[in-house]
């Protein structure tokens, strides 16, 4: 469950910063799935395991600093 949870905290702040990046570079965007679940089709490794990983990551990083800086200033 709380795999789950840490994979879609990730998945929306990669695709937050991943949008506004690519507005900025005037790059193609990706869609929100293709963050939670890598691209569609794809034989590499890294896109059927790999983004699950990296999102669970982000998401525990996001949840902690959210933490502690509502510790600190809260």
């Amino acid at each position: 469950m709380g795999g789950i949870f840490f994979d879609y905290i990730g998945a929306i702040i990669r695709w937050i910063y991943g949008t506004i990046w690519r507005t900025i570079a005037n790059k193609s965007k990706f869609k929100f799935s293709e963050y939670v679940n890598g691209p569609e089709n794809s034989d590499d490794w890294f896109d059927a395991t790999g983004h699950s990983t990296v999102n669970r990551f982000v998401g525990m990083i996001t949840i902690v600093v959210i933490v502690i800086l509502i510790n600190r200033y809260g």
